[in-house]
């Protein structure tokens, strides 16, 4: 009788880990059986979604409560699908407040599945009391960070270290960034999110910035890096600024290339500042959120800064600019004064390696896939 696994997430991030993980996991055991709520990633491992994940993906406390019926169906849904499938395995990955849900509620129906969480809830930033919960019905939390671990001992909960899979030396598949850029400009990344609701909020202020910086810099490129769902969506919204040294790159291979062939970049905080930073380019952080999300949190988060990288170091080492800070001016200003000090851009490049090292373990996905594979 074949094996099952059932992979759970909830946004692209965390559909681009599990992939990763999963596809270490069929390099050892092909004839395992999938299913999943998955992204663009699993899909390209031929791992069937039942849902689209951008059903489930809200950002900010107003609008989950805004969404809180469809979001309880989403989750009541799911489990009932997972529980059809009968997976031995039920790896969920990331988006706690979805995916956690949906764990607790499959282990209480069927105790058999054994249930992996891959990205810890962040209780070093907040509710640190999550940990008490999980301890019920998640068998094994696989850990980006090595400062996690403290937190999930202290409640006997089995855990492992992983390290960071973005992070590991990939395989350098090449793409001639010369064929958009063919008039030799220099290439600048920009990161608007991977949410719809991020994309409306932070691409216009984006776009304006480049408007800022076409006045001064006549020479640099703008690649707008996306998903293939939400790239038309970018597209329009550079259209209505009728900007014509930018482009949206959604494809994976293409953006990484355009990334390492980047002299700055401009990134909404997440996961991806720490692919920026293994590729060695200077970047700062741009986050913003409704008045009323941003003073709930505000009351909430136990740390000084928004970027992992930050946090890691307590110091600022990306600038960020949040709420009233992220706007095209001030973004700007940072930038055009970090562009002209090369020791600055330096400085930052090389302290960022000595936090992100930290977080490499070098066979991540592998030392995750394993795991899986021992549940099995």
């Amino acid at each position: 009788m074949k094996k099952k696994i059932f992979i759970l997430t909830g946004e692209p991030s965390g559909d681009k880990l599990a992939s990763k993980v999963i596809g270490e996991v069929i390099k050892n055991n092909p004839n395992i059986e999938y299913s999943s709520v998955g992204g663009e990633n699993l899909k390209n491992l031929k791992i069937k979604s039942i849902f689209d994940y951008n059903e489930i993906t809200y950002i900010g406390f107003t609008s989950v409560l805004l969404n809180l019926f469809k979001i309880k169906k989403k989750i009541d849904y799911t489990v009932s699908e997972i529980i059809k499938f009968n997976p031995d395995i039920l790896f969920s990955v990331d988006s706690p407040d979805f995916t956690l849900r949906v764990a607790q509620k499959v282990k209480e129906l069927n105790p058999n599945i054994k249930t992996v969480h891959f990205v810890a809830p962040q209780v070093w930033v907040w509710r640190e009391k999550r940990i008490k919960k999980i301890h019920s019905f998640i068998d094994h939390v696989l850990l980006l960070f090595p400062f996690e671990k403290k937190y999930f001992l202290k409640e006997n909960i089995k855990s492992t270290f992983i390290g960071h899979p973005l992070l590991e030396d990939s395989i350098n598949n090449h793409f001639d960034v010369s064929k958009i850029t063919n008039n030799k400009k220099r290439i600048f990344s920009i990161f608007p999110g991977s949410r719809l609701s991020e994309i409306n909020l932070l691409t216009p202020i984006l776009t304006k910035f480049i408007k800022i910086m076409n006045k001064k810099y006549d020479d640099i490129f703008f690649a707008f890096h996306s998903t293939d769902k939400h790239h038309k969506k970018i597209q329009s919204l550079i259209d209505v600024e009728n900007l014509k040294n930018c482009e949206v790159i959604f494809d994976e291979t293409t953006k990484s290339s355009i990334l390492k062939s980047s002299i700055f970049a401009v990134a909404k905080s997440g996961t991806v500042s720490l692919e920026i930073a293994k590729c060695k380019i200077p970047s700062i952080i741009i986050y913003k959120m409704g008045f009323i999300n941003f003073m709930i949190v505000k009351m909430l988060v136990k740390v000084r800064f928004a970027n992992i990288i930050n946090i890691a170091a307590n110091e600022e080492l990306l600038p960020e600019l949040l709420q009233s800070n992220c706007n095209s001016k001030n973004i700007f200003n940072v930038v055009d004064k970090l562009l002209n000090d090369k020791n600055k851009l330096e400085n930052q490049v090389s302290r960022t390696q000595l936090i992100i090292n930290k977080f490499k373990t070098n066979n991540s996905s592998k030392l995750a896939a394993s795991i899986l594979i021992d549940y099995l």
